[in-house]
């Protein structure tokens, strides 16, 4: 049976649409492990990225931080986490967000950086607050590369969801677990699909945030 097949047959069972373990439920479970993660991870990466960047200090810092960060194994931090805080949704959320914060720390400082420092050097000689010149100067310029990162990180999040199955919480790492531990390989190709599905409709998202919150004239310069 080809890997065709199994998806075929996944979604045509109507057993999967219904239920617990249907696939709306399970498609829920992750968007909301995924979002939260992101929106901790954002909380985090983007305000310190963003005055990092303005200021231009503690870039070298924050490579080492997320060079360190990067080479951490999302699933041995898993099983860490567990020992120390025990079965809970926080073990699998620490995971995520340090998986998360390097891109979106890294690209807002480097978008900031990058960001032609006339009009930042014009701004200043109007007497603008440093705090304007980030917010209304800076960050439009610098709100492509911006959404790159967390866009990054998004798919990022959205692909290593997955371990939440492990322990015995949703998503879709559900049928993936499952359908191993059952030998249903037919639930393991129809979760890694919904998986990889999702990761494309985000992608699909932020191109979309992308050409509604940028400017066309950014847009054109990018």
């Amino acid at each position: 049976m080809n890997i065709l097949n199994f998806v075929s047959a996944f979604f045509n069972d109507s057993a999967h649409w219904h239920g617990y373990d249907g696939i709306p439920t399970r498609l829920w479970e992750h968007l909301q492990y995924s979002l939260e993660a992101l929106v901790v991870a954002a909380a985090i990466g983007l305000p310190v990225g963003l005055v990092t960047g303005h200021f231009g200090r503690g870039g070298n810092a924050l490579a080492l931080i997320a060079t360190a960060a990067r080479a951490l194994p999302s699933f041995g931090l898993l099983v860490l986490m567990v020992i120390l805080l025990g079965f809970s949704l926080l073990p699998v959320m620490i995971p995520l967000v340090v998986l998360a914060v390097p891109p979106i720390l890294v690209t807002t400082y480097e978008a900031v950086r990058s960001v032609d420092p006339s009009p930042v050097d014009a701004a200043r000689g109007m007497g603008m607050q440093e705090s304007r010149i980030l917010f209304q100067v800076e960050l439009p310029v610098a709100l492509p590369l911006i959404l790159s990162g967390l866009r990054s990180a998004a798919i990022q999040i959205v692909s290593t969801a997955t371990i939440a199955a492990y322990l015995g919480l949703g998503g879709l790492g559900r049928y993936i677990i499952d359908g191993l531990y059952q030998r249903n390989y037919e639930k393991v190709v129809g979760g890694a699909t919904l998986v990889a599905a999702m990761a494309l409709a985000t992608l699909g998202l932020f191109w979309a945030a992308g050409r509604f919150a940028v400017s066309q004239g950014v847009r054109r310069s990018a």
